[in-house]
């Protein structure tokens, strides 16, 4: 049997343990031991991976990103790259999280991550744990619906399944599920983009019963529902229809806030991909993204609100896979490092459906990365360049 052992600062999903030590097993991919060094012996044999300087942390999660494998940030590249040339690149991409520190990931709303996710837990391709949609739910002349096109050739490109009325709805999760999606992801409101590009307002998408009826039958099926929302009324629709999370969530209330809380909602901000957008957008868009970027993040601690962290990166040479940390780094600008890291580790696991990471402790997968620096006083640790040691399942990937 092969094991290995470190000692050195941990984050063990919710605090900082200053000298602390790590005994996981390669053969069963679980961690054996954790705790203070004085506690945790150092098995005969084991290989040592403890490095001056260093931090070990649970592997990081980014709980909703695309995989639309473009260059260009544009709905058009994304809907019409070839789905194989996308998953190709997509390929490069998880390689790129992966040796980021990123062990799992969710995308919502894509054509090839169903695909992605199955080469991966086959061990055709070597990427983080994939949590998928596949195609995400939208209204017909909604959000992703390119109206420019005609219907019938919108409907052939689009990463989104459009869906009216209960049954259509109904169908649709069956759709998503048949497809091998392990998440639905439903267009509760328009996004910013449509806003920017066509002058319209964000409005909510779906009425509250065809959004029951979505939740309904992905609960049947043991899916989360994650829903895109902007402002209130598509934040109250989704909360009336039980969804599991609320995605950017701009325009969050104290009221909304403690609604989430109560009925234990994960609130998933994206504040990181807004601003290389700032200089298209008009003075009040921006002012309304930099108070949802601080204030409304901090509004949701506030509340006790179970905030994950999300970057909303589709790979484009503007959000680059792999550079996921900033997310992290922006977070704990606003709520400080150790609750930007349980963001990103314990909390984002949990919203993910992965109760058996995101945490050190004995028994738990042995997901981990090792980082020189220490990250509850600098997050910029996590910087790819400073990721030393990846660890997937108790298999050494960096």
């Amino acid at each position: 049997m092969v094991k290995y052992y470190y000692r050195g600062m941990m984050f063990s999903g919710s605090e900082f343990v200053e000298d602390a030590a790590i005994v996981f097993d390669a053969q069963s991919g679980l961690i054996e031991a954790a705790g203070s060094a004085i506690e945790v012996e150092k098995p005969a044999g084991a290989t040592d991976l403890s490095a001056t300087g260093s931090t070990i942390l649970p592997g990081l999660v980014d709980a909703h990103l695309h995989f639309f494998g473009t260059k260009k940030f544009d709905t058009m590249e994304f809907i019409s790259t070839p789905v194989v040339t996308a998953a190709l690149r997509s390929v490069n991409d998880l390689r790129k999280l992966l040796f980021a520190g990123f062990t799992a990931v969710r995308d919502l709303g894509s054509k090839v991550a169903p695909f992605l996710r199955k080469a991966v837990d086959e061990g055709t391709i070597i990427g983080p744990t994939i949590v998928a949609s596949g195609k995400s739910l939208a209204q017909t002349g909604g959000d992703d619906d390119m109206t420019r096109l005609p219907l019938n050739v919108s409907k052939q490109l689009s990463y989104s399944l459009y869906c009216d009325g209960i049954d259509g709805c109904r169908k649709a999760v069956r759709l998503v599920a048949r497809d091998g999606a392990n998440v639905v992801k439903v267009y509760a409101s328009g996004s910013l983009d449509q806003a920017m590009d066509e002058g319209t307002k964000i409005q909510r998408q779906f009425s509250v019963d065809e959004l029951k009826v979505i939740v309904e039958e992905a609960h049947a099926m043991n899916l989360k529902v994650a829903a895109h929302c902007y402002f209130t009324e598509a934040m109250t629709n989704a909360l009336d229809a039980g969804v599991d999370s609320i995605e950017h969530g701009v325009g969050l209330t104290t009221e909304l806030a403690a609604r989430i809380a109560k009925q234990g909602v994960f609130y998933v901000p994206t504040g990181s991909v807004y601003e290389p957008l700032f200089p298209r957008l008009k003075p009040e868009q921006r002012e309304m993204l930099k108070r949802h970027i601080k204030d409304e993040i901090l509004l949701a601690a506030s509340q006790n609100v179970k905030i994950a962290m999300g970057t909303d990166f589709s790979g484009t040479e503007q959000f680059l896979h792999g550079q996921n940390y900033k997310e992290i780094v922006l977070l704990s600008n606003v709520l400080g490092s150790r609750a930007a890291l349980e963001a990103s580790t314990k909390t984002g696991s949990s919203c993910l459906g992965l109760a058996h990471s995101g945490v050190i402790k004995s028994g738990m997968t042995a997901d981990l990365i090792i980082v020189n620096g220490n990250p509850s006083r600098d997050v910029e640790s996590l910087n790819p360049g400073n990721v030393l040691t990846v660890v997937q399942g108790g298999v050494i990937r960096k």
